[in-house]
């Protein structure tokens, strides 16, 4: 029997797009038919972003705030397996991927349906892989698989480039001396991996394990010093959110938080992480061990 899968993400750059190609060019190649479906905003999300635009996203983003999606339609009312592809967005899903989960089509077909995400952001990705995952479960999906791409260099190069390539639409190195911006062309290719092992998983119907094969051919990688300052601004810029969206004149509440951001990145989280060194990472290695598991295996 046919394997149905849908495939279904939203992307701004483009670069989503290459990444599903790949990771479901495996399951295409082994029968299954693949719905793929790139969902449109009707206020869309211009490319490059303008600064001011990027940051005013944020409080509902933060929030879950949906916006309203042109009509898209489904090949099939159910399927053997979804994909969704999402980017996170001030450490929470981007706003049209949370619409997605949240529209009533999408949510008709997860039910009682096996979930795999893949994600692509810059570098942090945990608070948003959180909210996905209780949403996924708000809806009733069977979450069994998460693919995390990221950005692999280092913080404050991937900090440069991605705002390079935000507010010019161009990825390329910037100045010839930066890397080009993103998920590198190589773990683009690389999906391909991933997409064999869910084919196989698919064409038996059984899922069990899976994550943690994924884990071990390199689909999810936790970095200690990111994880400790994820967890910090998670709580922060909920904090924000919540204030700037009760303001009758957001934007230069917005505008504060733009200079919160930049001095918390350079100035504050050094700092954090060299407390955290001295004070908490040598006393709490079973509490580190457990998290890190808790967002590599879907714990």
């Amino acid at each position: 029997m046919i394997k149905k899968v849908l495939a279904i993400y939203y992307t701004q750059s483009g670069q989503m797009t290459d990444i599903m190609e790949n990771f479901t060019a495996p399951l295409v190649a082994d029968g299954a038919d693949v719905d793929i479906i790139s969902v449109k905003p009707v206020v869309d999300y211009n490319f490059p972003w303008t600064g001011k635009r990027f940051f005013s996203v944020m409080p509902d983003c933060q929030l879950g705030v949906p916006t309203e999606l042109h009509d898209f339609e489904l090949k099939y009312d159910s399927y053997d397996l979804v994909i969704l592809g999402y980017q996170p967005w001030f450490l929470s899903p981007s706003i049209p991927s949370n619409s997605i989960i949240q529209h009533p089509k999408f949510r008709a077909v997860v039910k009682d349906t096996p979930v795999v995400t893949i994600s692509a952001g810059r570098n942090m990705w945990l608070n948003a892989f959180d909210k996905i995952k209780l949403l996924l479960a708000d809806a009733g999906a069977k979450f069994i698989g998460n693919v995390a791409l990221v950005d692999t260099n280092p913080n404050f190069v991937s900090f440069v480039t991605i705002f390079y390539w935000m507010l010019s639409g161009k990825k390329e190195r910037y100045l010839n001396i930066f890397p080009k911006p993103g998920v590198s062309d190589e773990d683009i290719q690389h999906t391909g991996v991933y997409g064999e092992i869910l084919s196989k998983r698919l064409q038996s119907s059984d899922f069990a394990g899976l994550q943690q094969e994924l884990v071990n051919v390199g689909a999810v990688k936790i970095k200690y010093p990111l994880m400790v300052i994820e967890g910090k601004a998670g709580v922060i810029f909920k904090v924000w959110a919540k204030f700037i969206s009760k303001r009758k004149n957001k934007m230069p509440w917005i505008s504060a938080f733009k200079y919160y951001l930049f001095i918390a990145l350079f100035l504050g989280a050094p700092i954090l992480l060299i407390l955290d060194a001295i004070f908490l990472r040598p006393f709490t290695q079973k509490g580190i061990r457990a998290k890190k598991q808790h967002y590599l295996l879907l714990n």
